[in-house]
C-alpha cells in the first residue's frame, strides 16, 4: 500500500499519550507509525518542542504526518515549531485528543491522504456518543 500518513500524539502527560497509543495500537495494528511527544524535557508533566521535532521525524513515512494536540499550550509549542521549522508535510489537527486519534489512525491505515487524515481527526468533534 506504500507508506503511510504519520501521526504525532503531543501530550502533557507520558502516561495519557501510552493510553492512546495502546487504543490505536489495538484498533488499527502496527501499520500506522504512531509517535509520541509526550511530558517536558525532563519527563515531567508538560510538552517539549524537541521532543515533538524527534517525534515528527520518527512518524514521517513520506505521505506527511498529523499532529494531534490533547491542551492548548501543546497546540502553542507544535505552532512555535512549525512557525521556526516550516514543515509543509506536517498538519496540525483541531481535534479531540481519543476521538481524533482513533479517526484519524483508521483514516491513515485505509491509505488516505493527509488532508483526508486531518479531516477524519477534525470530524470526530462533531460525532455524538449517545
Amino acid at each position: 500500500m506504500g507508506n503511510l500518513v504519520g501521526i504525532v500524539l503531543v501530550s502533557h502527560s507520558g502516561t495519557l499519550a501510552a493510553g492512546v497509543h495502546e487504543l490505536l495500537a489495538q484498533l488499527g495494528g502496527d501499520e500506522v507509525v504512531v509517535a509520541l511527544a509526550a511530558g517536558d524535557q525532563v519527563g515531567g508533566l508538560g510538552t517539549s518542542v524537541h521532543r515533538v521535532r524527534a517525534a515528527l521525524l520518527d512518524a514521517d513515512q513520506g505521505s506527511g504526518v498529523v499532529v494531534i494536540p490533547d491542551l492548548g499550550s501543546a497546540v502553542l509549542t507544535v505552532q512555535a515549531l512549525l512557525d521556526e521549522e516550516p514543515m509543509g508535510h506536517v498538519r496540525l489537527a483541531d481535534a479531540p485528543f481519543v476521538e481524533g486519534a482513533v479517526a484519524a489512525a483508521v483514516a491513515a491505515a485505509s491509505g488516505a491522504n493527509l488532508e483526508t487524515v486531518v479531516a477524519a481527526a477534525e470530524g470526530a468533534r462533531n460525532v455524538r456518543k449517545f
